[in-house]
């Protein structure tokens, strides 16, 4: 497994947009991706589950990824949010 801590800086948060961008990149790799959000863990390749976690501008996130991709999802995951998913 492989994690790593950070803030959400797209001033709108995980809204739709961000989360189906987030979702279809994830579905790519054979690792499971896991969020840690307010205390919950939220599958990563659920976009009902991240949408419901409302994830908003500033919250601190862990992303936890595990498997043989492990390494690329993790970086992946990690690059579109903190580029903003590109709204900024």
């Amino acid at each position: 497994m492989v994690s790593k801590k950070m803030k959400v800086v797209n001033s709108q948060g995980f809204h739709m947009r961000p989360v189906t961008e987030f979702v279809n990149n994830m579905n790519k790799y054979n690792a499971d991706v896991k969020i840690i959000a307010k205390g919950n863990e939220i599958n990563g390749k659920s976009l009902m589950n991240i949408v419901a976690s409302c994830i908003k501008f500033g919250d601190e996130i862990e992303l936890q990824c595990t498997g043989p991709d492990e390494d690329a999802a993790l970086k992946a995951a990690a690059d579109m949010i903190e580029s903003g998913f590109g709204e900024e």
